[in-house]
């Protein structure tokens, strides 16, 4: 921990100095989160040390635009900005991923519900000031593949230049694509990051996590994130069933929509191959 920082002057100061507290999974992030107990109240402390290149105002700008939208994104309880702590409610377990595997048969429900959120949330211009994620950056991050993936795949130094052509290639591809009115994109939104609420109602009961790197940029980004996730299997008939829900819902042409499902998501999982290559060969983490 960095000198100066303490979680527990934060939770002292904000009346949860008696909590008992435990560790929750991470990311790939260097943020760490803990649960905390007190009494019959919980919440969740975010610990983003600035000093590990972690910033805490892109998630505060973007839960905020969320909420205010009438989404479940975590309700900031306390903060300390400077030091890099939250106190966030603690929206429980129910992750998407953990609901399915215990009951499939509800998948249906809940793919339907992320994408009635994502519908009526491209109905809103994204905050003003947001990054745009278009060409340009997405050929850079699935070049990550060519020099990330494939030396750790094959055990061979990364062919020269190949990273640099894949580049090329996808910011060609997706030059295409980028839409005249772009929608606020969360990027990482599939069944690791969306919690099942069904005590709440409409787009509420979709709670939404890890959404900190929101971009501007294609409304078929997120439903590829959910509906062609690379953590875990879907179904050709639920991909089929949600892009037709998410054309219906915003009225768009499915042709052109159905191309740029599949372009984005080819991208989208050369820079997941990129990125956790990159985490374990580079950062060493498992």
């Amino acid at each position: 921990m960095t000198a100066g920082r303490d979680a527990s002057v934060f939770l002292a100061r904000t009346g949860w100095d008696e909590a008992v507290r435990a560790p929750l999974a991470g990311d790939a992030s260097n943020r760490r989160y803990e649960r905390l107990r007190q009494g019959a109240e919980h919440a969740v402390l975010m610990d983003a040390d600035p000093a590990r290149g972690e910033d805490v105002r892109p998630f505060l700008a973007i839960a905020r635009h969320l909420s205010a939208l009438g989404f479940s994104a975590p309700r900031v309880l306390a903060e300390d900005v400077e030091n890099g702590f939250l106190l966030l409610e603690d929206l429980g377990d129910d992750l998407y991923a953990r609901v399915v595997a215990r009951q499939p048969q509800a998948e249906m429900e809940l793919y339907g519900a992320a994408v009635d959120v994502l519908a009526a949330l491209h109905a809103h211009a994204p905050p003003e000031g947001l990054a745009d994620y278009g060409p340009q950056e997405m050929g850079k991050l699935a070049a990550l593949a060519a020099e990330w993936y494939m030396p750790g795949a094959t055990g061979r130094a990364a062919l020269a230049g190949l990273a640099a052509e894949l580049a090329g290639i996808v910011t060609e591809l997706t030059m295409p694509l980028m839409p005249a009115r772009p929608v606020l994109v969360l990027r990482d939104y599939h069944a690791e990051n969306l919690l099942w609420l069904p005590a709440r109602a409409g787009v509420a009961r979709v709670g939404l996590l890890d959404f900190q790197d929101a971009r501007a940029g294609h409304p078929a980004y997120d439903l590829i994130s959910l509906t062609e996730d690379a953590r875990r299997d879907t179904t050709a008939d639920l991909r089929a069933a949600m892009t037709a829900r998410h054309c219906t819902l915003t009225g768009t042409e499915s042709e052109a929509f159905g191309t740029a499902c599949a372009l984005l998501a080819a991208q989208r999982n050369l820079r997941i191959l990129g990125v956790f290559a990159r985490l374990g060969l580079r950062d060493g983490k498992p």
